[in-house]
C-alpha cells in the first residue's frame, strides 16, 4: 500500500494533528514529508516529520489540509490515523477549535475534555472493522487520562496567562454549518460544555489502531446559545484563531518533551495499557473473515491479521 519509508522519516513516536488555525509546527527542525498511500486512502496532506531540539521526531498532520480546503464531514480520518500508525505512532496530541456552552468558558479559554457526545450522521466511516471484519473496542474514556494529567500540569508553566478547563464533555455535531440556537441549548440541558465537528471518528479510529489519543480544545466563540450576543461568525472565530495558536505552540513546545519522558519511563499507563487491547476484540469467526480486509487491517494492526 506504500512504499518503504527511511528510517530518518518512521518510527515516530508522537503526533500533531492541527485543526482550524493550526496548521504548522514552529521552531523544529524539519527533516522531510512523507503520503503513504493507506488502505484507506492518502491523509487529508503530507505529514511533516520535524525533530526537536531534543533529538524527538515529532509527525504533523493538518486535520483539514493546508490552506483548510477539507470540511469537517470530507476529512478522510481512517487514511490519517492509519498513516500516523503506519510511521510507528503511539500518542497523538490533537488540536481543535470549539465552542463555549458554558458561560464560564470564555473564548480564548483552552479544554482538556473527558467525554464525547456524538451527534454526527452517519456519513462519516467511524471503524476500520467493517466488511467481513468485526472488532468492538472499549470506548467508555474516550480520551487518554494520563495525557490530559500531564497536559493540565505543563500548561501551569507553559501558557501561565491562558485559562485551561480540565474533564469536560466535548459533544460533536456534524459541519460545515454551525448549531441552531434550539440545538445549542439541547446540548447545555444535557451537561456539554464544548462544541466541534473534529473529535469523531478520529478519536475512535485512534482507539482502534491502539494509539492513545487526547484532544485540546481551543475556544473560540459561545456558539449561538447566549442571549444578546451575536450568533458566532467566521470573522471572530478567525480572531480568535490567531490567538490561540499561537498559545497551542506555546504549549507544545513544552509538552513534547514530558510526552518523550513519558513514553521513554512507561509512566503514561494508558499508552502501556492500549498496546494489544484490540488483539482479542475481533468478534468474527477467522474462517469467515473477508481476506481482502483481513490485508488492509494488517497494514495498522499487523501482529493481529
Amino acid at each position: 500500500m506504500s512504499g518503504t519509508l527511511s528510517e530518518e522519516l518512521s518510527n515516530i513516536k508522537i503526533a500533531v494533528i492541527g485543526g482550524s488555525g493550526l496548521y504548522s509546527l514552529d521552531g523544529l527542525e524539519v527533516i522531510g514529508e512523507v503520503n503513504p498511500l493507506t488502505p484507506w486512502g492518502y491523509a487529508s496532506d503530507k505529514i511533516v516529520v520535524s525533530r526537536t531540539t531534543h533529538g524527538t521526531k515529532i509527525a504533523f498532520l493538518a486535520r483539514h489540509g493546508r490552506g483548510h480546503y477539507l470540511n469537517p464531514s470530507e476529512v478522510p480520518a481512517r487514511a490519517n490515523i492509519a498513516a500516523l500508525k503506519h510511521l510507528g505512532v503511539e500518542v497523538i496530541l490533537a488540536f481543535s477549535a470549539v465552542g463555549s456552552l458554558q458561560e464560564e468558558i470564555a473564548p480564548r479559554d483552552f479544554v482538556i475534555p473527558s467525554q464525547i457526545i456524538d451527534r454526527t450522521k452517519g456519513i462519516r466511516p467511524s471503524t476500520f472493522f467493517d466488511k467481513g471484519v468485526v472488532a468492538h473496542a472499549m470506548f467508555a474514556d474516550p480520551f487518554d487520562a494520563s495525557l490530559a494529567t500531564l497536559i493540565a500540569e505543563v500548561a501551569k508553566t507553559a501558557c501561565p496567562d491562558v485559562k485551561f478547563h480540565t474533564d469536560k464533555t466535548l459533544v460533536c455535531m456534524e459541519g460545515p454549518q454551525f448549531s441552531t440556537r434550539a440545538e445549542s441549548n439541547l446540548y447545555r440541558s444535557w451537561g456539554c460544555d464544548i462544541i466541534n465537528m473534529s473529535v469523531v471518528p478520529e478519536s475512535k479510529l485512534a482507539r482502534e489502531a491502539e494509539i492513545a489519543y487526547q484532544m485540546i480544545c481551543m475556544s473560540t466563540d459561545y456558539d449561538c446559545w447566549r442571549v444578546g450576543e451575536e450568533a458566532v461568525n467566521v470573522a471572530a472565530v478567525i480572531a480568535n484563531l490567531g490567538a490561540n495558536s499561537a498559545n497551542a505552540k506555546n504549549l507544545l513546545g513544552q509538552l513534547i518533551k514530558h510526552v518523550e519522558i513519558g513514553l521513554e519511563e512507561g509512566s503514561l499507563k494508558s499508552v502501556v495499557e492500549l498496546k494489544g487491547s484490540m488483539r482479542f476484540s475481533g468478534i468474527t469467526d477467522p474462517s469467515k473473515r473477508d481476506a481482502d480486509q483481513r490485508a488492509k487491517l494488517r497494514y495498522i494492526l499487523p501482529d493481529y491479521f
